[in-house]
């Protein structure tokens, strides 16, 4: 019952900028953590930035320092500001949000829900 909604990507020049947003709606959405990954043409889906319920942050080392992953207070919508882009940047990118389950050994695995998909193109 939970949907994640993404603002639309765009075409930016290298070294431009570009700020994506998603925000989860429906019944207490209670996700232990939000975020992003993306899918360039011919690649698998890689992992871009996380941020847990707690405000801690995770990103890819190819992102790290250029992008930067907030939230608001509510914790339902999160943000990517994207800054330094380069060509490899161009993606699909998917917001998740993701529930921590306990499995049958009380392990934890990561349940995610994603949305639409955004497309980010970076190209002078």
């Amino acid at each position: 019952q939970v949907h994640l909604v993404e603002s639309a990507g765009g075409l930016v020049q290298p070294g431009g900028s570009l700020r994506l947003s998603c925000t989860a709606s429906g019944n207490s959405p209670g996700f232990d953590g939000m975020g992003w990954y993306r899918q360039a043409p011919g690649k698998e889906r890689e992992f871009v930035t996380e941020i847990s319920s707690d405000g801690m942050t995770f990103y890819s080392d190819s992102v790290k320092g250029r992008f930067t992953i907030s939230r608001d207070n509510t914790k339902t919508t999160v943000y990517l500001q994207m800054n330094s882009l380069k060509p490899e940047d161009t993606a699909v990118y998917y917001c998740h949000g993701y529930r921590i389950r306990k499995t049958f050994m009380n392990d934890r695995e990561k349940h995610f829900e994603w949305g639409q998909g955004t497309q980010v193109t970076v190209s002078s």
